[in-house]
């Protein structure tokens, strides 16, 4: 569903200018000394019709302040000067003396048609006009429409939508309705996959840096078919036998259902290995299990290829969760499951007093719109390939660079400090990030060892916007 057969030709458009280039250095070293965007020392960023209106609001030191005073001590941000962002549109972020950044992040992998797409804007806005909130209690269209809007997208009998207000709790609802339709408690997840920060979805997590010392019962963690770390490279088939095996030894020989992503977000952008997918749904449905495929980062056209990720490896989820990319940074989420499996939840009450909040599902509904119409997905789909290339070609050029992963504009990059152990350039990573924002381009960080730049941005990102960030990343990884 949802290919872009014909985007291919495009694609081989988009990289032959690519393929020309033979070298990154003329590029980079095209270096304007006092550029419009204020950095010193910087390739010159593409040019952008908006001035942000100037901002009077408190500094980051005082902002710095309250935040350690009154905000949870958990928190934490980037950079050495943390930045106070206090503007947006589309793919650019503007900071307090009105510096334009170029947003590689997109708000960890949120903000799919831009930030302030003047089409979402102007639905919420004449929603929050009508009516704010009403309840699930009472009719209104915003939510239905926008459910019927995301069936549309879905395959097969993928048709009944629960809203809730985070990706946390979309899959928090769907291990529950699984261990409800089936009857089993035991869930199994994949190793390095991130599903939430609550009860449930802590559990199903499977990284020790996100897990708090609670209990965190009837969920097995199979290893990760990881192509770059994985023991068995890109086989998926082979590490799809430790499902088989932890259903055979670690429960009853029934389970509650499996849920992964198609490409680990928090883990560090990992896709996972061809052959894997197909083999272990096949394996947990024999066993009595709901397959439920975790999209919060990876669905939503982010890809290119698809709308969703589950689609690349061939398969059709039992239930799909989502949230971030359908709202564009508006507090939503959802389930999506089966009519069948959706009755479950009427054996007692089930209620969300705020999820299908009207301003959300306008704004939601608008998102939908905007991707159609602006033709999103096709560009991330182009524009994505040709930063991928690039981004290999950086590789090529840079030792540091281990692997260079994903599709679309869900792309990974994992720094190591040496290529055949794959030690972890957990150090220099914050340094290049540093370097690269002083330049005027924001990009993120995950993986367990907190080593791989998350290149996550707006879907509007263009081919232009693409030489900048592999420019300023060219001059930042030079440095080190």
């Amino acid at each position: 569903m949802q290919r872009l057969a014909s985007s291919r030709r495009l694609l081989q458009a988009a990289l032959a200018p690519v393929r020309a280039h033979s070298s990154l250095s003329a590029a980079a070293a095209t270096v304007a000394p006092a550029p419009e965007n204020g950095f010193a020392a910087a390739p010159k960023m593409p040019p952008f019709d908006y001035t942000p209106p100037p901002y009077e609001g408190p500094l980051a030191e005082e902002i710095l302040r309250k935040r350690a005073e009154f905000l949870s001590p958990s928190l934490f941000h980037f950079y050495d000067r943390p930045l106070n962002i206090v503007d947006g549109k589309m793919q650019y972020l503007f900071d307090e003396d009105g510096r334009r950044y170029l947003d590689a992040f997109g708000g960890i992998a949120t903000v799919s048609c831009g930030h302030c797409h003047p089409d979402i804007v102007e639905a919420i806005v004449n929603q929050a006009k009508r009516i704010q909130h009403s309840t699930v209690l009472y009719l209104n269209n915003a939510i239905s429409d926008f459910a019927e809007a995301l069936a549309s997208k879905m395959p097969g009998d993928l048709k009944v939508v629960f809203f809730t207000n985070s990706g946390t709790e979309a899959n928090e609802l769907a291990l529950m309705i699984a261990r409800l339709y089936t009857g089993c408690h035991d869930i199994i997840s994949v190793r390095n996959g991130y599903h939430g920060n609550a009860a449930g979805t802590m559990g199903a997590t499977a990284q020790s840096n996100w897990k708090f010392n609670v209990v965190q019962t009837g969920v097995h963690h199979a290893s990760n078919p990881d192509p770059y770390r994985g023991a068995f490279g890109s086989d998926g088939e082979k590490y799809a036998r430790d499902v088989e095996e932890i259903i055979d030894f670690g429960t009853t020989g029934r389970v509650g259902g499996f849920i992964s992503e198609a490409i680990q977000g928090v883990g560090g952008i990992v896709e996972l290995a061809p052959g894997y997918l197909p083999a272990v749904y096949n394996t947990v449905r024999k066993a009595g299990g709901l397959c439920i495929a975790d999209e919060v980062q990876v669905g939503v056209a982010r890809t290119g290829s698809h709308f969703w990720g589950f689609e690349a490896h061939g398969v059709i989820p039992d239930i799909v969760t989502m949230a971030k990319g359908i709202g564009n940074g508006i507090p939503i989420g959802a389930v999506v499951t089966t009519p069948e499996i959706a009755q479950v939840l009427t054996r007692r009450s089930y209620f969300n007093t705020f999820g299908g909040n009207p301003v959300s599902t306008a704004g939601g509904h608008a998102v939908l719109k905007v991707l159609e119409k602006e033709k999103l997905q096709e560009n991330a789909f182009v524009v994505g390939s040709y930063l991928k290339e690039r981004l290999d070609m950086l590789k090529e050029k840079h030792e540091i660079i281990g692997d260079v992963r994903g599709r679309g504009f869900l792309l990974g990059v994992e720094l190591v400090t040496d290529r055949q152990k794959k030690t972890p350039a957990r150090a220099e990573i914050a340094q290049v990030m540093n370097h690269m924002k002083d330049m005027g381009v924001l990009v993120g960080k995950g993986g367990f060892y907190g080593n791989v730049f998350r290149v996550t941005p707006p879907l509007c990102f263009s081919k232009e916007d693409s030489d900048f960030l592999i420019d300023v990343m060219d001059i930042a990884l030079s440095k080190l």
